[in-house]
């Protein structure tokens, strides 16, 4: 056995008689940290593994050199030392050995598992990702899983490096943690990651190129679910270069913080976001989209969608989907901004739109106390996308509360009263203070007649902090402030876990980027309260649990889809959750937080996250009459940044009011308190256009379906 040991950390790497890498790091262990290993596979053979044997290493000044072989290709690598952490860089350069075909390469690294596993691939997974009883389903973590009945349930689990905010993978066990990445493309196409459990054994490993299995989590195509392993056509003399970063340390759930951080700072330089206009432009379309296409006088609604094309609208309008939360996908947060539009630019169509709509929400208090999750056209007062008709959420009341007290205090302003806003909120703020369980707990669902808390799970009634707070702040009210501890207290045991979920009702129990901005929210409300260094730092770590499901790369569209057309820019945007595998605009409600957040914390690193989301978000705002397809003022809320519902580069062809009104509320803030926008325009690659915006004019890669993907797919 050959030992290499490192005169610059203490480490040392052998090789074993199968031709892996053994690692030791006496700083961490003083057994052995684990085994790297590779494994090809050929197209023709794919369940077959092609031994990759190391053969000889070296060391030189602290940089270990080795070189690897197999029939197919040989394999010159570098080990680079990042930090102590560990943190070690390895490149690969793969070298044809006078074969041609169709092949993939996959780099392992498998160790001992000590207690219970869990995992983290930023925007999909989380822990075991699906809490019991969660009511969807998505690929989640199971060691004992129960087969047919429920095949997204797997110990094993292997998807597409554009499924990730970013690509990396996690593991934790009792002792330690470890975690491998990547950059999402390589010479010969899109890279992908995987997980594995097993016995007393866990690994985590990277394929060049992807698969996914044992399940794809993709509906578009008419191979389903099926698996997918994808390989790269590999010619004679032929050769290519990977490179992959590994980490361990002790056990840490918060370790991941620094893992992404890291990447986000090594490549931003060179990674752009594109927004296509500025904030006057933005705030003027998405206002006049959402009183043109959106807004209904006869029922005093915003209704959710309106479609682009009037054919498949309803009543002889554009009208999509006829129904208005009270909060969330559309409802008061929404109403209040068109609102705030009305009165900064003395649009008097929009201050009345606004005070309709929020004159509906405040009259939707249910028997219970709270307000109804939903208005919907021609059934009235409903339980919106809730398990059950009869409920009411959490999320949705707390925020709509949050969102009534909020326009209430922009009101005072211009010397307006709404005293139906303030009784409905009050009514509201009473409701969660009487349901509250001793520990803190809201609960995450309520029967909308007797009040009844129909569900404890998750941490979606959260944001009732928030709400409450902007009660105490408003009125003065002790018993608001002291529920808000309360529950602070409670919930900060999701933030420490870091797996929060059940924000969003149309996904249950699902983890989402909502859950961490909404955590964010509450938990800043709390320290700028109480002053109190505790709830800055958890207001931090729900800040970074919300970023990693933020994309810091752009991935690259298929030719001839739109997104592909418009130069979509995919840095910046949030995955929407595991089980809605889309990028969408909802971090915009938590963007005044995370600016001040960094501004509290000196550290430019939030705000600039904040930024690049905003600028992410005033793409595909429609400039003029049939810009994308829709009409002028149309704000689509799904962008397929990956196969999904719709394959990669297709856009939901449906305006949402949510993401008009969060543009809206998100440049409203920076008007009135930072006095100018952030946003940066004018990047490389972006002309003005007449009207002050910008026209799209990338140089982003497209992704050309290339050879080695196109013309050797194979389903498993």
């Amino acid at each position: 056995m050959v030992i290499i040991y490192s005169n610059h950390m203490g480490s040392d790497f052998s090789i074993t008689p199968t031709g892996s890498i053994l690692y030791n790091f006496e700083k961490l262990s003083p057994k052995p940290v684990g085994e790297f290993f590779l494994t090809a596979h050929s197209a023709d053979k794919p369940d077959d593994a092609i031994p990759v044997r190391v053969r000889h290493m070296r060391l030189q000044g602290d940089e270990i050199f080795f070189v690897a072989e197999s029939p197919v290709f040989s394999i010159d690598g570098r080990i680079i030392y990042i930090s102590d952490a560990p943190h070690i860089q390895t490149r690969l350069n793969i070298v044809s050995r006078g074969v041609s075909g169709a092949y993939r390469l996959s780099v392992h690294f498998k160790t001992s598992l000590n207690g219970e596993p869990r995992f983290m691939i930023p925007g999909i997974f989380y822990k075991n990702n699906r809490p019991e009883g969660c009511l969807r389903r998505y690929p989640a973590f199971s060691s004992n899983p129960p087969g047919a009945s429920d095949p997204f349930l797997s110990p094993y689990w292997a998807f597409r490096a554009d499924r990730a905010a970013e690509p990396a993978v996690f593991i934790w066990d009792d002792n330690f943690y470890y975690s491998l990445s990547m950059q999402p493309y390589f010479a010969k196409g899109l890279s992908g990651l995987f997980f594995r459990s097993s016995g007393d054994a866990i690994e985590l490993g990277l394929n060049y190129p992807y698969v996914e299995e044992p399940m794809k989590y993709s509906f578009c195509h008419e191979t389903g679910t099926a698996p997918e392993h994808t390989f790269f056509h590999l010619k004679r003399g032929e050769e290519f270069s990977i490179t992959f970063d590994f980490r361990a340390g002790k056990r840490d759930l918060h370790s991941y913080a620094s893992s992404l951080r890291f990447i986000y700072e090594r490549d931003r330089k060179n990674l752009s976001t594109f927004p296509w206009m500025g904030a006057d432009a933005a705030r003027a379309l998405a206002a006049s989209g959402l009183y043109r296409w959106h807004f209904d006088d006869a029922e005093g609604c915003l209704w959710e969608t309106a479609a682009f094309d009037k054919y498949f609208g309803r009543r002889d309008k554009y009208y999509d989907r006829m129904s208005m939360h009270t909060a969330w996908s559309s409802g008061a947060p929404t109403a209040m901004a068109l609102l705030w539009q009305g009165r900064v630019e003395k649009n008097d169509n929009y201050v009345y739109a606004g005070v309709k709509v929020l004159d509906k929400v405040a009259s939707g208090i249910a028997p219970c106390g709270t307000f109804y999750s939903c208005w919907s056209s021609g059934k009235g007062w409903t339980g919106g996308w809730n398990p059950s008709d009869k409920w009411t959420q959490a999320r949705v009341c707390a925020e709509a509360t949050l969102f009534l007290l909020r326009a209430l205090r922009l009101e005072c302003k211009y010397g307006q009263a709404h005293p139906n806003w303030l009784a409905a909120a009050k009514k509201s703020l009473d409701f969660a203070v009487s349901i509250q369980r001793a520990d803190g707990n809201f609960g995450a669902f309520y029967d909308a007649e007797t009040g009844a808390v129909a569900g404890w799970e998750g941490s979606g009634g959260l944001l009732w902090i928030a709400a409450l707070l902007a009660g105490y702040s408003f009125g003065g009210e002790k018993r608001y402030r002291d529920a808000a501890l309360r529950a602070g207290e409670y919930y900060s045991r999701f933030i420490e876990d870091e797996f929060l979920y059940g924000a969003p009702g149309n996904v249950h129990l699902t983890p989402s980027s909502e859950d961490g901005a909404n955590a964010l929210v509450s938990y800043l409300m709390l320290a700028e309260m109480a002053r109190e260094e505790r709830w800055f730092a958890l207001a931090q770590k729900a800040a970074d649990w919300l970023l990693t499901f933020r994309f810091s790369y752009n991935s690259r569209m298929p030719h001839h889809t739109i997104l592909s057309t418009y130069h979509f820019h995919t840095k910046g945007g949030d995955i929407a959750s595991p089980a809605h595998q889309h990028l969408q605009f909802s971090g915009l409600g938590c963007h005044p937080e995370l600016m001040r957040l960094g501004r509290y914390l000196e550290d430019s690193y939030y705000t600039e996250r904040a930024r690049e989301h905003l600028e992410f978000c005033h793409q595909f705002i429609a400039r003029e009459e049939g810009d994308f397809g829709a009409r002028r003022g149309m704000v689509p809320e799904q962008f397929y940044h990956t196969d999904w519902r719709q394959p990669k580069g297709h856009v939901l062809a449906l305006s949402h009011a949510w993401c008009a009104g969060l543009i809206l509320y998100a440049n409203l803030w920076e008007k009135e308190h930072l006095g100018e926008s952030t946003l940066r325009l004018n990047q490389l690659g972006q002309s003005p256009n007449d009207n002050g915006g910008a026209y799209p004019v990338s140089t982003i890669t497209t992704e050309e379906l290339p050879m080695t993907e196109r013309d050797t797919l194979f389903d498993g």
